[in-house]
Parts: C-alpha cells; structure tokens; sequence
C-alpha cells in the first residue's frame, strides 16, 4: 500500500458534523453510519498518520436552535456541547470495536466518561497513535465546533483540517439546490469571509487564516475518501492563504 502524502500529513484534524452520523435518519445516531465512517478513520490509521477528530452535535441539539426557540443562549450552547460527547462516545466504541485505540478528550469535566482536556497529555496519546476525539467544543458558550476543531488543530500542530461534509468541495452556491453551482478548485479565506461560502463559521475561519492551516472540504459519502484526499486523490477544495 503506498501512501505519497504520508510525509506530507503526519498529524492531520477530522472535522466532521454530527448530521453525517444521522444516515437517512432525521434524528439522531444511525449506527451502521458511524462504522463506516470509523473504518474510513482506520484506513488512514493505519497508514501511520495521527488523527484529531472533532464531531458536531447538531444530530442531537443545536444551540442555535434552542436560543432561536426562546431557551436563553448559554444553556442552549451547554446542550450542545453535551450532544458532542456523545457522538464520540459513539465514535469511540465503533472505533474500539475495529482495534483502533482511541480517547474521548472533553473541555467539560466528566471524569467518568471522558478525560479532561490536557494539551500536553492529548499530544502524548497521538504520539502513542491513539485517536483524539475532542468532545465539549471549546468548552465555552457561543463557540461552534468549527472554532474548536480549528483551536484544537492548531495546538495539536496539526498540519491540515480534513473537513468532511455531504458535497465534495466549496461551492458558489448550494449545489444541492443549484444544479448549475460551481466548485472551487482552492479558495482563499479571505474569499471565503467575503462570498460568505459557509465552509466554517468567520471565527474558525479567521483562526486558521492567522495560524496558516490549511482547511480541506471534501465528501464524507465517498468510500475510501478519506484515504484518497490524503494522498492527493478525488475532488476536493483546499482553503489556503
């Protein structure tokens, strides 16, 4: 099995949204749907490169929703960063459950089923070639999980945020409801501020734009994706400076 980009992306940051665990549920957890996407986790595991993930809640609840719906802000933040823990509590058993060691790492204490967040002792764990999963967001009300995959990326010393979403790039427009949508082979982030292409929020944006990371979209639906975007295969855009 080669891998070119193997020199290229030793320690790489999964950023996937809680949505991509539904399936075809509304709602929710869809079981077969987090084995698949944890096998995509092994295969590049198992190349050797360090994984950081970070999954949404928005499966579960979402803080925005529950402020829009007249629950004040902070509580409704505190709910979603509660759903996040348990899609990778989630992830974690579906991970364990194919032999890849992995951590639940929260930025809410909740000793009894996840560690709390130690930089120093999260970089340990990827050195020892356990997957990271960072749980809680940043820990702090009105910050998206967008932000802390960025936050957690940069501390990691990731060398790129692997976005996995249900298109295969950025695009102009929805191309869901656009059929004449057009996709962005790279983009900068200041285009992406600008045009308000919603690949991250503004504040996770401008995060990896002032550290220099590099941000990859590409489709998570996509067997082997994983694996192919990381040695420079399939369709994808890349959000550099």
């Amino acid at each position: 099995m080669t891998t070119p980009e193997r020199a290229k992306f030793t320690r790489v940051m999964l950023k996937i949204s809680g949505e991509a665990l539904m399936g075809d549920l509304g709602y929710g957890l869809h079981p077969p749907t987090v084995e698949r996407i944890a096998r995509e986790v092994k295969i590049v595991h198992d190349l050797g490169v360090e994984i950081c993930m970070v999954i949404g809640g928005g499966n579960i609840f979402r803080g925005l929703q529950g402020s829009a719906q007249g629950m004040e802000r902070t509580t409704a933040d505190y709910m979603g960063m509660l759903a996040t823990v348990m899609n990778a509590l989630a992830m974690q058993s579906a991970l364990e459950k194919i032999g890849v060691f992995c951590r639940v790492i929260s930025a809410i204490r909740m000793d009894e089923v996840a560690e709390p967040y130690i930089r120093r002792r999260a970089v340990r764990h990827l050195e020892k070639k356990r997957v990271c999963i960072f749980a809680a967001g940043t820990g702090n009300p009105y910050f998206t999980t967008d932000t802390a995959a960025t936050l957690r990326a940069n501390e990691m010393a990731c060398e790129a945020i692997f976005k996995g979403t249900k298109v295969d790039g950025v695009y102009d427009k929805d191309p869901i409801k656009y059929p004449d949508a057009k996709r962005f082979e790279s983009v900068t982030y200041d285009e992406v501020l600008a045009q308000h292409l919603g690949v991250m929020d503004a504040s996770a944006i401008a995060l990896a734009r002032d550290n220099n990371l590099p941000i990859i979209v590409f489709s998570l639906d996509e067997p082997g994706g994983f694996k192919g975007i990381l040695a420079g295969e399939g369709t994808y855009t890349t959000v550099h400076g």
